[in-house]
């Protein structure tokens, strides 16, 4: 009976939105710009499961760029890119986030 509730819940919120079969991502404006920039390293799972405010987002985007070699982008994309998100996978109430780390508790590159 659960999984009924669960399903018809999940039916109820995503109503009306399109998911991307191969990524998972809800496809909306900015979906090609995210699909292309942020799946080419990782799941989507990886950030459509995380969910965060757009400053949170931006966060993310830094640490990503500062410790990990991601590239820069130029304004109009990033800005894409965390509309996308911010609208599509918002921070919830309480978030399951980890902090980012802080580069001296990173494995030396």
């Amino acid at each position: 009976m659960k999984k009924l509730i669960f399903a018809f819940i999940l039916g109820i919120v995503s109503y009306g939105v399109e998911i991307d079969p191969d990524t998972g991502l809800k496809i909306s404006k900015g979906f090609e710009e995210v699909k292309n920039n942020c799946t080419v390293c990782h799941a989507a799972s990886m950030f459509t499961s995380a969910r965060g405010s757009r400053e949170e987002w931006l966060a993310s985007i830094r640490w990503m760029q500062e410790t990990q070699g991601l590239w820069e982008f130029d304004p109009e994309t990033e800005n894409i890119i965390l509309t996308y998100l911010e609208t599509n996978y918002p921070q919830e109430v309480t978030s399951r986030r980890r902090p980012i780390l802080s580069k001296d508790l990173l494995p030396p590159k």
